[in-house]
């Protein structure tokens, strides 16, 4: 039977995990491990016993790093620590990632002068905050009949950001909606 995350305490000292990433303790199913100690020495192969003997004379855990080695490799080390550690890094790395978002600026086969210039502002703005730019024309009526005036004006705004965004999709027909996609510059 399978329990995600479930702790039993065995032992005070001694833990049983069955959890997603590493087996812990009682949780090791292999009969010898080569045990490695909490200061990176290798103690040589040991059977599960001696090893979560010697594990529980120090009062940590016996952890299971290399399970698929002949024999598998068991480390001695506080597992809470070590899965703290690991939180703290992941959480560490998201937060220097940058999360792009894809804005959508929409446009008409039939746009004016002074709305083009302003939904370009807007999608210049967006390009230099670092987001994606998604510039679609929806064809309404019998104006699909005329889909190269939309091309048109799609090429003509992609013209007009190729100072700060690169084509990432050149226009293309979904439906009733021709759409560009616009990715901001990245320099060096």
């Amino acid at each position: 039977m399978y329990f995600p995350n479930v702790v039993f305490l065995i032992k005070p000292w001694r833990w049983l995990t069955i959890s997603k990433d590493m087996l812990v303790n009682d949780g090791i199913r292999a009969r010898e491990v080569r045990l490695i100690d909490q200061n990176g020495e290798q103690l040589g192969i040991k059977s599960k016993i001696e090893a979560l003997e010697i594990a529980g004379r120090v009062n940590l855990d016996l952890v299971l790093v290399a399970p698929n080695a002949k024999p598998p490799v068991a480390r001695i080390m506080d597992y809470g620590k070590f899965k703290f550690e690991n939180q703290k890094k992941e959480k560490e790395a998201r937060k220097n990632q940058k999360i792009i978002t894809t804005k959508e600026v929409r446009l008409s086969p039939t746009i004016d002068e002074h709305d083009f210039n302003t939904k370009l502002r807007n999608a210049i703005k967006f390009l230099e905050k670092g987001d994606k730019v998604k510039a679609s024309i929806r064809f309404k009526g019998r104006a699909i009949t005329h889909k190269e005036i939309g091309q048109k004006v799609l090429d003509r705004f992609a013209a007009e950001c190729k100072e700060v965004a690169t084509i990432e999709s050149h226009p293309k027909m979904d439906g009733r909606s021709m759409f560009l996609v616009l990715a901001p510059k990245i320099e060096k």
